[in-house]
């Protein structure tokens, strides 16, 4: 008796973790970013200035970093779902 495994869209919690964790340093990286262009360009920059900097460079970063994470989640269910079917 086979037990079969319910149908879900949902991945698996490790892949979950992990694209959490990657949509984190993601932003961390964009935020690094965001700080250091505004202080090498500006040279008198002030803290508002870098604070907007990094603020605007960790919410793009994090926003194009979790697209990425989702679309590889989708991707992981359809492949299991198409492997499921051909077993």
């Amino acid at each position: 008796m086979a037990t079969e495994r319910p149908l879900s869209a949902l991945p698996s919690p490790l892949a979950r973790i992990m694209a959490f964790v990657s949509i984190l340093v993601g932003g961390l990286a964009g935020a690094l970013i965001g700080y250091a262009l505004v202080d090498i360009q500006a040279e008198n920059a002030g803290d508002v200035a870098r604070g907007i900097g990094l603020l605007v460079g960790a919410i793009v970063t994090a926003g194009g970093t979790a697209i990425v994470a989702i679309l590889v989640l989708r991707a992981i269910g359809e492949w299991r779902t198409i492997n499921d079917r051909t077993s």
